[in-house]
């Protein structure tokens, strides 16, 4: 059974832009980089701010008010920061691109 419910994304225009959507009632960052899709929270940590402002950089989303760096892959941010921000799965089907968003665990109780 699969936990995540698949929604169908825009490729972003541009590789290595950084476009803010809301999937599955959340805001996640997309951004195209090396022709794979790559999906992550869009709010930094740190202080808050939003991530679809900022860039990428050598596979890492960049925050655009302090310069956290945050890993596209995994979400983890540079070691001396200490923070990580959320990353979801993406899969390409039919030359479609679709985000998966955890389903909540309250779905099988109604």
């Amino acid at each position: 059974m699969d936990k995540h419910e698949w929604y169908l994304v825009p490729e972003p225009a541009e590789e290595g832009k950084v476009e803010k959507r809301t999937v599955g009632g959340k805001s996640i960052c997309l951004i195209l980089s090396d022709k794979q899709l790559y999906a992550t929270g869009a709010k930094c940590p740190h202080a808050g701010a939003d991530l679809s402002r900022g860039w990428c950089e050598a596979g890492k989303l960049v925050c655009p008010y302090h310069r956290h760096k945050f890993d596209i892959v995994t979400g983890k941010g540079d070691p001396d920061q200490g923070n990580y921000i959320r990353t979801y799965p993406v899969k390409k089907e039919d030359n479609r691109w679709y985000v998966g968003i955890p389903k909540s665990w309250w779905a099988g109780w109604f």
